[in-house]
């Protein structure tokens, strides 16, 4: 039987840097002979970050956020599947409060608060998390592994991935002022010559998820 793979898009754009290395890692997972359902979380019905309700933490209900919304169709898929494939864009040092509502709910449905079974969960999933960012690919680390560790512990071993410094216009001269801070050049050279490296990267990372 195929491996089922779930892939959640926590960008809010179409066929730009974030969604085109989770497709590219999609295909690779498709390679490996896997089966991927998509989610993007901009077009769910409408839905919030953990309300700490404590429902998951009741023996009926262990693992099982009991919250019932846009995002319930997606953790029940994650929690059958063989692997997660997850991406981000940062966003002010962070990534998206869609990517935080899924991943508060993902992780505290998992948590006991037990010092001797600190999770709950007995079926740990594989993770690809993917952020991209218009910063350089080192410069949130920090925070990449510490979502590596959370997610490790308590949904399944994570591999993560960054590209930085990455294109967010086609045409920044048709902006209503400057944006100085940025190199559009430098920026339009590294989507032509580095980002296609990091497809390939990425495909191969979601061959990986499956094997």
């Amino acid at each position: 039987m195929s491996k089922r793979i779930i892939a959640v898009n926590a960008g809010p754009r179409v066929g730009w840097n974030t969604e085109t290395l989770i497709t590219g890692a999609s295909k690779g997972a498709e390679a490996a002979g896997a089966v991927v359902e998509r989610f993007n979380l901009f077009r769910l019905e409408k839905y919030t970050g953990c309300i700490s309700c404590f429902g998951c933490k009741k023996e009926a209900f262990k693992g099982h956020c009991i919250c019932r919304d846009g995002l319930t169709p997606v953790l029940d898929a994650i929690r059958e599947s063989d692997g997660l494939i997850i991406g981000s864009p940062n966003y002010l040092g962070e990534l998206t409060a869609s990517f935080r509502a899924l991943y508060e709910r993902l992780i505290f449905q998992n948590l006991t608060y037990n010092l001797e079974r600190p999770c709950c969960n007995e079926r740990p999933v594989p993770v690809l998390l993917i952020m991209t960012s218009n910063a350089p690919d080192t410069e949130y680390l920090g925070l990449l592994r510490n979502y590596q560790q959370t997610l490790s512990r308590f949904v399944g071993p994570t591999e993560i991935f960054v590209s930085g410094n990455t294109l967010q216009l086609k045409d920044y001269s048709k902006t209503d002022w400057p944006w100085s801070m940025f190199d559009p050049e430098e920026k339009k050279k590294r989507r032509e010559t580095v980002f296609p490296q990091e497809c390939k990267r990425v495909y191969d990372q979601g061959m990986a998820l499956v094997r």
